[in-house]
């Protein structure tokens, strides 16, 4: 299409300052003389361009011009730019064009001041592999196979991949699993021997899956501990609910779905960690203990 081709003009002007136009011709697959059509076009459009004849002449852009007339603000095109050096972050290809591209159109918007890695300090490279094979699925709407490795065991699946999710500093995949027959969340570094089917399905996620309601509908429970000051780190990493109490401890909570894990968790606390409540946690986490100890006795 003829506006594809003007746009994408004005790309090649603002990167390559200069072009020639035998080479858009060549590039665009029509003829000079379109060229020459499309320059008058973008020149009544308001666009800055101009052709110089003669030896390094060509066809170029004022050069101070920026496409300014967009009804984005800097801080909008400047939050686009860094969300898509975010989305980097997880190596999709190409997305460094997209980057190059707008940043040009932009005038070049400085996007130094953040700078994102969503991989791990270990299997950055199989996670990488990963999420690039669950990105096809989903676009794709194609079935995916894989073992599951959690704490009750190791089991295959084969689901319905909807959308690739971060939180809590890990990455997950929010799907229809079809061996459950309901949403599950897994999370992607305990999946393992991934293969895409050729099985289409129609199933659609939703716009948020961590609102779940009777989407996501795993039985949460909220904690309250006694946290050492030794722990002050881990409660200012971990927590967005608490209290420093006169001794320097602290008082906080916070809610997550019920499971062994939770338990695991706890436990990473040691002996700087009371449970307050709910008793059933307090004495479970207890009888965990004990028998984990008479192991040793």
């Amino acid at each position: 299409m003829q506006i594809n081709r003007l746009f994408e003009m004005v790309y090649l002007l603002l990167n390559k300052k200069s072009m020639t136009a035998g080479e858009l011709a060549t590039h665009f697959e029509v003829s000079p003389r379109t060229i020459y059509r499309d320059v008058e076009l973008l020149s009544s459009a308001g666009i800055p361009i101009y052709m110089t004849k003669g030896k390094g002449g060509g066809i170029s852009l004022l050069p101070d011009f920026v496409l300014n007339k967009t009804v984005l603000t800097d801080g909008e095109k400047s939050d686009i730019l860094a969300a898509l050096h975010a989305v980097e972050a997880v190596n999709l290809e190409q997305t460094n064009t997209a980057v190059q591209k707008l940043s040009s159109l932009f005038g070049n918007t400085n996007t130094d001041w953040v700078e994102v890695d969503f991989s791990g300090w270990a299997n950055a490279d199989e996670e990488a592999q990963l999420f690039s094979l669950l990105k096809t699925a989903i676009l794709g709407k194609k079935k995916v196979a894989f073992r599951y490795h959690s704490s009750e065991g190791s089991t295959q699946r084969t689901a319905e991949p909807m959308k690739l999710c971060f939180k809590g500093q890990s990455w997950y995949l929010y799907a229809f699993c079809t061996v459950r027959q309901d949403y599950r969340f897994f999370k992607l570094r305990r999946m393992k021997e991934l293969q895409p089917l050729d099985e289409h399905f129609e199933r659609t996620a939703p716009a948020k899956v961590f609102e779940g309601g009777e989407i996501f509908k795993d039985d949460f429970v909220t904690i309250r501990l006694k946290l050492s000051k030794k722990m002050a780190y881990r409660v200012y990493d971990e927590f967005s609910q608490y209290k420093t109490l006169p001794s320097g401890d602290f008082i906080a909570q916070l809610t997550m779905p019920r499971g062994d894990w939770v338990y695991q968790y706890l436990a990473t606390f040691g002996e700087y960690c009371e449970i307050i409540e709910p008793e059933d946690i307090r004495l479970q986490i207890k009888d965990k203990l004990q028998k984990t100890l008479a192991q040793y006795l």
